[in-house]
């Protein structure tokens, strides 16, 4: 479900940041109250193997008359929250010795179990009041336990250390968070700024301003690898915004000189009475002229499908049968021009397309010799197949072409002889079509030429 108002990138990352940051510091304060809480009961054990190791010397020495006495002598203030009592072998307690906090001081089977190995045991037990820490250790004489003492003290100011310790994380870490979320906002617009202000610099920029480029800050990091590949699809843009400008404005010359003459036409013959046969006569040449006007629209749909329309259909096609189509069409057209035109070799060779999108493209290359050929010359058409390709040529001795204009020939509405181009009903698309035909079926279309030594196109196309 998309959300009814989207979160910009900058309140995402502040937002991801800030979720991050508070997971880490509760881990933190976890582990940090694990590790204090453990370490005060290191030190209140500690403390407690103090008080028992004292009373040990003490009724090993015969001073056990007033051991209470001596103890606060002894450990001072650090004595005053701690109790004891010392135990007969069996457990029962010394009659001298009475318990301050008899209900605290209880021996456990464990640590009775425990005593009665040597081993001295650490329990934490609870009376009616508080958490008591007890420590329980046997007195050794002989190898033999003669006593056991036990020393207890309260868990309150470890707990009350823990809680504190709690309360104050409970305020900074949402401090801590809230003061980072301001932080990485601010951080986050600053480091976004540019993003910004690359937005508006292309906003800015319409079809008549694609000239305009987004200013790169010199910094060579992703952004400016953003603004660079911005400018180049800017650039990539303009040239065919112009490409279609150009395209546009020579559809448009083409389309207007044929329809012109076919105004102008039927205009002289509607301005007196003609005979039939001269009202026939101007039937007939403004038929050439609407001929004319269909092929170039034909030649114009073809071109557009071929640059961005769907995808051709794929066949296996036999370019030999297809050759020798075109061929016929060729020599009709040489005959008329005194050129002659010839089969050189032919391999058979099959490949995937559309077979009358090839033979288009090759008649357009055989028509396209003959019409630049002078009388007498000569046209050869041939078929070879080699590394994974098959290479139809058409090779003429016709005026050829320099060396500059090799690649302009190619363009819409190109002619090097437009005079006589359009005497011969030429539109300037035959060679862009078969170009863009040849590059459909995943092929190329490349030309060799000497001026006034003949000129050899060859498309070449991946085999099947």
């Amino acid at each position: 479900m998309q959300a009814l108002w989207p979160l910009s990138i900058r309140t995402r990352l502040t937002l991801w940041y800030s979720a991050a940051l508070l997971v880490i510091l509760i881990l933190i304060a976890l582990a940090g109250h694990t590790i204090l809480g453990r370490s005060l009961m290191q030190d209140l054990d500690a403390s407690l193997l103090t008080v028992a190791q004292v009373l040990v010397d003490t009724t090993q020495s015969g001073e056990s008359s007033d051991v209470d006495a001596l103890l606060r002598e002894l450990l001072g203030p650090d004595f005053y929250d701690k109790f004891f009592q010392l135990l007969d072998p069996e457990g029962r307690p010394e009659p001298w010795a009475s318990p301050q906090r008899p209900e605290a001081l209880r021996l456990s089977p464990q640590a009775r179990a425990n005593a009665a190995r040597g081993v001295r045991t650490f329990e934490t037990v609870r009376d009616s009041s508080a958490d008591i820490r007890l420590l329980t250790t046997p007195v050794l004489r002989d190898g033999r336990v003669t006593q056991i003492v036990q020393v207890g003290m309260p868990l309150r100011r470890t707990q009350r250390a823990l809680r504190s310790y709690v309360d104050t994380l409970v305020v900074l870490i949402p401090l801590g968070v809230a003061l980072a979320a301001i932080g990485g906002s601010l951080i986050a617009r600053t480091a976004l700024r540019p993003v910004d202000e690359m937005t508006h610099a292309a906003r800015r920029i319409t079809a008549e301003d694609l000239p305009q480029r987004i200013a790169l800050r010199g910094t060579a990091d992703e952004l400016d690898r953003l603004a660079q590949t911005l400018n180049g699809m800017l650039e990539r843009l303009g040239a065919a915004f112009a490409e279609m400008r150009r395209f546009a404005a020579d559809a448009a010359h083409e389309l207007r000189t044929p329809l012109t003459a076919l105004k102008g036409g039927i205009e002289v013959a509607l301005r007196a009475s003609r005979s039939p046969d001269e009202y026939r006569r101007v039937l007939a040449s403004s038929l050439e002229d609407v001929d004319r006007l269909i092929r170039l629209a034909e030649d114009l749909l073809l071109l557009s499908r071929s640059t961005t329309g769907p995808e051709l259909p794929r066949a296996e096609v036999a370019l030999e049968p297809l050759l020798l189509e075109a061929f016929d069409t060729a020599a009709r057209l040489g005959h008329q021009q005194g050129v002659s035109v010839r089969v050189g070799d032919m391999v058979p060779a099959t490949v995937r397309g559309d077979a009358s999108a090839l033979r288009r493209a090759v008649v357009n290359l055989v028509e396209n010799a003959v019409k630049y050929t002078p009388a007498g010359g000569k046209v050869e058409l041939s078929l070879t197949s080699g590394h994974g390709t098959a290479d139809i040529s058409v090779q003429d001795t016709g005026i050829g072409i320099a060396r500059q204009d090799a690649e302009r020939i190619f363009e819409p509405f190109v002619r090097l002889d437009a005079a006589r181009a359009r005497d011969t009903g030429g539109s300037g698309l035959g060679l862009a079509i078969a170009r863009e035909i040849a590059r459909a079926h995943g092929g190329v279309l490349t030309l060799s030429s000497e001026p006034g030594a003949g000129s050899r196109f060859t498309i070449h196309l991946p085999l099947a």
